[in-house]
């Protein structure tokens, strides 16, 4: 432990950027913990303050940039590609277009400390039209404040922090095994979730080519755009005739559904695998819906196929 620290201590402001560069591009690194510790050492003067501030804004920077960049230049299908390989596919795309709804480049701040969501935020503010001006201005800002929290807990709690470090190295197996524990369990919460997601996204489908069957028949189902505000924006075409009903607005129970009631209901998103259509499904068929459906590949398999659309 010892050498650990003598490590960190010689190249804090080089740890700092790798681990905050690496944690902005979405790695698995623990740089709030970094950042913690990091602080400890400030305190006891072994680092200069300013070298790592500037270190972790400039990897924030770097980092956040690159996804902006690739949501400015690609659009909305990179951040749906971002989500399919985040660890919380089920929520991402969903969380992420509602901090930008809500809080417009204030997202950038609140995303850092949004699990799942800290990687989309920016490829999102890319993909709305965000300046790059204002993408600067906000994404400094968040950097600043990510580190300035973090750095300052280990700072304010840099006895304590120097008292578990301790414990750490004479405990040796202990510590150790207790760590394995930790891993397991948050393993085994991941696993959970992931059943549970898999379950979701395993009900029944319709198909663009029965969808457009249905539409032509005498009784033709209710289509619903569940898309969320952000998604609409970018993307302003729609099914023709859908009507359009976020996900968090079908959920509530005081939206009048009865129209739905009886019928056959189409829903589609632009979200990995379906999951908002799939979990609207799931409220509209427990409100009295006859059957109800995610459309399988969404609105980018409804035009890909050359059928028409609508803008509003």
């Amino acid at each position: 432990m010892a050498q650990l620290m003598s490590l960190l201590v010689q190249n804090a402001i080089l740890v700092v950027f790798a681990a905050s560069f690496a944690a902005r591009l979405g790695l698995p690194v623990p740089a709030a913990a970094v950042l913690v510790l990091t602080g400890a050492l400030l305190a006891a003067g072994d680092v200069s303050v300013a070298g790592v501030v500037v270190a972790a804004v400039i990897a924030n920077l770097l980092g956040d940039g690159a996804w902006f960049y690739a949501g400015r230049r690609f659009g909305y299908r990179f951040m749906r590609l971002l989500c399919r390989i985040s660890l919380s596919p089920d929520s991402c795309v969903r969380r992420g277009e509602s901090l930008i709804s809500d809080w417009g480049g204030l997202s950038l701040v609140a995303a850092k400390f949004v699990p799942g969501v800290s990687v989309v935020a920016p490829p999102m503010a890319g993909a709305l039209g965000m300046s790059v001006r204002r993408f600067i201005g906000f994404d400094v800002g968040a950097a600043l404040v990510w580190t300035g929290l973090f750095l300052g807990l280990g700072w304010v709690f840099r006895n304590q922090i120097q008292e578990v470090l301790a414990i750490m190295a004479q405990a040796g197996g202990v510590a150790t095994a207790a760590l394995g524990v930790v891993v397991l369990v948050i393993l085994a919460v991941r696993y959970w979730r992931r059943r549970a997601f898999m379950r979701l996204t395993g009900m029944p489908r319709i198909s663009v080519e029965e969808l457009h069957e249905l539409l032509s028949g005498e009784e033709p189902p209710l289509v619903i755009d569940v898309r969320g505000k952000a998604g609409v924006q970018v993307d302003p075409r729609r099914i023709p005739g859908a009507q359009s009903y976020t996900l968090k607005a079908l959920q509530q129970r005081s939206l009048d559904l009865s129209h739905a009631a009886g019928r056959d209901v189409v829903l589609y998103c632009n979200c990995p695998n379906e999951v908002s259509a799939a979990q609207a499904a799931r409220v509209l068929l427990a409100r009295g819906a006859r059957r109800a459906l995610p459309l399988t590949g969404g609105l980018d398999a409804w035009v890909a196929s050359g059928r028409p659309t609508t803008v509003d």
